[in-house]
């Protein structure tokens, strides 16, 4: 069983930067997806970016990259970096583990474990 506990979230300037951090306990992290969501208001969960335990990626926005996501199993730790955040990355994020390949990090019902999230605001 993992716990996830996610951290960097805050206010962030428009066209600023954004570094979240997923730290987990628990045994068999290595073993697992680690997927980025995020929930805007009113809107459904979606995913943002993936890293499987092999160390291969997926993301959202991979037609005009912002992101770079990294883990470190010693560290039992995921990073998440973003560039160039606009009002439409305003939402709560999340990291979830899951034991599923790069297909699945679209779907939060593949994640078995969920951190409580962290706000995420692109204002002025």
């Amino acid at each position: 069983q993992l716990q996830l506990v996610e951290s960097g979230g805050g206010l962030v300037q428009p066209g600023g930067p954004l570094r979240l951090s997923c730290e987990a306990s628990g045994f068999g992290f290595e073993d697992y997806t680690i997927t980025w969501f995020r929930q805007a208001p009113g809107k459904a969960r979606e995913g943002v970016s993936c890293i499987t335990a092999a160390g291969s990626t997926w993301y959202a926005d991979s037609g005009n990259p912002r992101s770079i996501i990294s883990r470190d199993n010693h560290k039992k730790t995921v990073l998440l970096q973003m560039a160039n955040l606009g009002p439409e990355d305003t939402a709560v994020y999340f990291c979830a583990a899951g034991r599923h390949l790069l297909s699945g990090c679209k779907e939060p019902r593949l994640s078995d474990y969920w951190g409580q999230g962290t706000q995420v605001t692109v204002s002025s």
